[in-house]
């Protein structure tokens, strides 16, 4: 039983690749077009020499022999057959039976059916984050508790309204007892690309102007996840508890919705007992 799902899962790698070799023309990789090609697309030679891997291997991966064959070549093997997010992930489910590591990027869009649910959450702030913290969708409660609209577009960051801007951390009560923690967790998306720009020129420049950040992030801590309870002071209310908690809305694109909810008396009383 195990040796057919095995085969069949052979198959479907070989048909896989062989399909999307077939369906690029040398055009499309850079390639000039010939006159003469007796099979539709790419040639397998092409597919191996453009992706940097010896031909017997490629030929062997694509007639969906049992070989072993590293990330790089599978990622290289996606960029030359360009291969989207969920295509590259169905390769690597055939040839190696457990899905890519996903690739860092701070996405700049909010998922409309996001936005939707941002919407009917008329009464809980919420806001939408990318890997990079920025603030990318927010709803109305949101915006009147941290005042987004108030800040120039490239200042809506979550980490640098926290560590940058008093206009929010002032508000935070015990803020710096949360900061280690919230560090922490960037810290963790902050892994997830290492060598992306704009993420390295963010710390960078919190580090210039932030001694407490900088401190924080030399200390090199690692928590748990971001979430539990965070007192605002809020104009016209006094100090206000929620409990907070974020949620992937897309793990491809590393979207997280980030969420609000003001605490009841009874809770906030059975934590003061705890």
């Amino acid at each position: 039983m195990f040796d057919n799902r095995l085969d069949r899962k052979h198959g479907e790698l070989a048909d896989f690749l062989r399909r999307r070799r077939e369906s690029l023309s040398p055009l499309d990789v850079g390639l000039p077009a010939g006159k003469r090609r007796r099979t539709p697309g790419l040639r397998r030679e092409e597919v191996a020499a453009l992706a940097g891997v010896g031909i017997t291997w490629y030929t062997w991966l694509e007639q969906g022999r049992d070989i072993k064959v590293s990330t790089a070549f599978l990622d290289n093997v996606s960029r030359v057959l360009k291969l989207d997010e969920t295509e590259r992930r169905h390769l690597f489910l055939l040839a190696h039976q457990r899905p890519p590591a996903i690739s860092g990027q701070a996405w700049c869009e909010v998922p409309t059916l996001v936005r939707r649910l941002l919407d009917d959450l008329t009464e809980r702030p919420s806001y939408v984050l990318n890997l990079r913290w920025d603030v990318i969708g927010w709803n109305a409660a949101a915006e009147q508790l941290f005042k987004f609209e108030q800040r120039d577009p490239g200042d809506r960051n979550m980490l640098w309204m926290l560590f940058a801007d008093d206009r929010l951390n002032r508000r935070i009560v015990g803020w710096h007892l949360q900061a280690p923690q919230v560090l922490a967790s960037f810290r963790r998306d902050f892994a997830r690309a290492p060598e992306d720009e704009s993420m390295i020129g963010l710390v960078r420049a919190l580090e210039r102007v932030s001694s407490s950040f900088r401190t924080l992030w030399n200390q090199y801590d690692v928590h748990g996840r971001c979430d539990g309870r965070r007192s605002f002071i809020v104009e016209g209310q006094g100090t206000v508890a929620f409990d907070h908690s974020s949620f992937i809305v897309d793990e491809e694109k590393h979207l997280r919705l980030v969420y609000y909810a003001v605490a009841t008396d009874r809770e906030i009383g059975e934590a003061a007992t705890n």
